[in-house]
């Protein structure tokens, strides 16, 4: 009786603070970020990959691991009691926890579950817990999970991780020989790091090896050929993007909300392409060189298809110096980058690309806005006030349309921010981001529809099952086919002959409208090509002027450079409209009719380009 009592007292103290294997995908937990091709990115330390489907990994990827891991794998219950008892008698010669006798479920069971604590009590949950492991999932779904979640050393978690963190390869790719050093380093990551002790590595790569070939899955021979090839380590920099993950964290948050749980370990695939944003890096890097950009002024740059996936994202020069994202969070004036929604409206108000309007001073209730360099044309196209960012004859062009009809074609195009009542709207004095400005161009990138901006495309848990998925964000069209080819031409004008000259990109067809606000305290340059869309937005945070620099000047060779290297870069193919959009029809917006009541009087304005 006391013998009965003292062991269920024993089995108490096992599974007392026991979780429960349902605890894997309902426990929340802190997710981890890819790329959208499934490259890692690295955040605060960890290097977290997608999840790889067994059947996908080479055979020897997997063999490496079982032949020095756990070559029993297959025909074991979760414990192998031989090694237990092996390790056992090690331990207790020993004094001390010497040796583990470990299966890959227990390992996966302790990962999942359990601290790093050596106690007997522990490596008894752990069997515990393995057993019922073994009990709910298959074999392949175990070994998947455990080598998605292995840690591997140097921050990566997961073999796609190890992989691309060694070797700079998609797991998929690995040899014989690379696949050997990474299940060497499933003991002790540290010590047998490649970058930090390669020497250290490449022996324990030999014990693997040798261990593939008492398990059958490698002959002697290629093992000894395979041995003597040296391996090659990556040496550039992990792959970060530390404005576009605080985004997409918080989308990620918002998505879930405060009444669901993301499962334990998520790994959450991003819109992110890791080839964009490097050549956005070194793109903007050039342009602040070539632009001689004083190092007080600030840049955001963010880079969308035409679903609205974002795909690349600066959001400010130094991530260490400020986290403030202005791409996403920082609110300034346009300036001239307002002003294609202005002859959009007049486009689908009838006028034609090729009317004229007369660009010499115009006043409207007192007020009495200039053009830049207090320079006037006289009268000219649509097309040529556009081009040269005529502040007097856009005016003109707005007040015969009416003000409320601009602001419909922009809220239809995308802009949510307010605006403005005066005359002033069409010169860009309204606030917005970056990613907002994008997004409300997007429409001249994908032949008419409105979208909304996302940095999320899929969350998982640890087993790859699809907890939520973000399709392309489309909404109904934001004007006619006919209207957006009509502006397209308008803006193809901008870079070939007009204000935005510093951004054309030589074989490249693009399109885009510079924007500078008063005193040059924000300079713009919108634009896109081949499917994507480019905003670039340079200025101070204390909303300074800036000088001489403007959008047609700084940001339009910021542009260049960045959207140059974008499409020059292998980044997947812009995203197209679906059919299933093509019948949509002009969502009407409540803005009442034209209108050209008179307003307050403002004071005098110079409104750049």
């Amino acid at each position: 009786m006391i013998m009965a009592v003292l062991a269920l007292g024993g089995a108490y103290l096992v599974i007392r603070d026991l979780p429960t294997t349902e605890e894997l995908t309902v426990q929340a937990g802190s997710p981890s970020f890819i790329a959208s091709d499934g490259a890692p990115i690295l955040q605060e330390g960890r290097y977290v990959g997608a999840e790889v489907a067994l059947a996908d990994l080479p055979p020897h990827v997997v063999q490496a691991a079982l032949a020095i891991e756990d070559r029993n794998f297959y025909h074991h219950v979760g414990v192998n009691p031989l090694s237990i008892v092996r390790a056992l008698v090690v331990n207790l010669r020993e004094g001390d926890i010497r040796q583990g006798g470990s299966t890959i479920t227990q390992q996966l069971a302790k990962n999942l579950f359990l601290s790093r604590d050596r106690t007997i009590i522990r490596k008894l949950q752990e069997a515990f817990l393995a057993i019922r492991l073994e009990r709910r999932f298959t074999k392949d779904e175990l070994l998947a999970l455990y080598l998605n979640r292995a840690y591997f050393g140097g921050g990566a978690y997961g073999i796609a991780a190890a992989a691309d963190r060694y070797f700079d390869k998609a797991p998929t790719e690995l040899s014989v020989g690379e696949a050997a050093i990474l299940a060497g380093l499933l003991q002790a990551p540290t010590r047998y790091a490649p970058n930090a002790h390669p020497e250290i590595a490449g022996e324990r790569a030999r014990e693997v090896l040798v261990a593939m070939v008492d398990a059958g899955f490698l002959d002697y021979f290629a093992a000894e050929e395979i041995a003597s090839r040296p391996i090659r380590l990556r040496r550039d920099p992990l792959f970060a993007a530390p404005y576009f993950l605080d985004a997409a964290r918080r989308e990620t948050r918002d998505l879930f909300g405060d009444d669901r749980q993301m499962p334990v370990d998520a790994i959450v695939r991003t819109t992110l392409s890791a080839s964009a944003q490097k050549a956005l890096v070194d793109g903007v890097d050039a342009g602040i060189s070539l632009a001689r950009l004083p190092g007080d002024v600030e840049v955001a740059a963010v880079l969308i298809d035409g679903a609205g996936a974002v795909r690349a994202m600066i959001g400010g020069r130094d991530y260490a110096a400020s986290q403030f994202n202005r791409a996403v969070d920082a609110r300034r004036q346009p300036g001239s980058a307002f002003k294609p929604f202005v002859f959009l409206a007049a486009l689908e108000a009838g006028a034609s690309p090729y009317d004229v309007v007369s660009d010499t001073p115009v006043g409207v209730a007192g007020w009495r806005p200039s053009n830049y360099g207090d320079k006037f044309h006289g009268d000219v196209s649509l097309t040529e006030a556009l081009a040269v960012s005529a502040n007097a004859a856009t005016i003109r062009v707005q007040e015969t349309i009416g003000r409320p009809v601009v602001r419909a074609a922009a809220r239809r195009m995308g802009v949510s921010s307010p605006l403005s009542d005066g005359p002033a709207l069409a010169l860009g004095v309204d606030v917005m981001t970056p990613l907002e400005l994008a997004a409300a161009y997007a429409p001249f990138a994908n032949g008419g529809y409105r979208v909304k901006p996302y940095f999320v495309e899929r969350i998982a848990d640890p087993l790859g099952r699809t907890v939520e998925r973000r399709e392309a964000s489309y909404y109904d069209r934001a004007a006619e086919p006919w209207a957006i080819e009509r502006m397209k031409g308008m803006l193809r004008a901008v870079v070939t002959e007009g204000t935005g000259r510093a951004a054309a990109i030589p074989g490249v067809d693009v399109g885009g409208k510079t924007g500078t606000s008063q005193e040059s305290r924000d300079a713009w340059f919108v634009g896109y090509a081949r499917g994507y869309v480019l905003a670039v937005w340079t200025g101070r945070d204390d909303n300074t002027p800036m000088q001489d620099i403007t959008g047609g000047g700084a940001a339009a060779v910021l542009w260049r450079e960045a959207m140059g290297r974008v499409l020059a870069s292998d980044v997947e193919p812009a995203a197209a409209v679906t059919p299933a959009l093509m019948s949509a029809r002009i969502v009407p917006i409540n803005e009442g009719g034209p209108s050209v009541a008179p307003v307050a009087p403002r004071r005098k304005r110079s409104a750049p380009r």
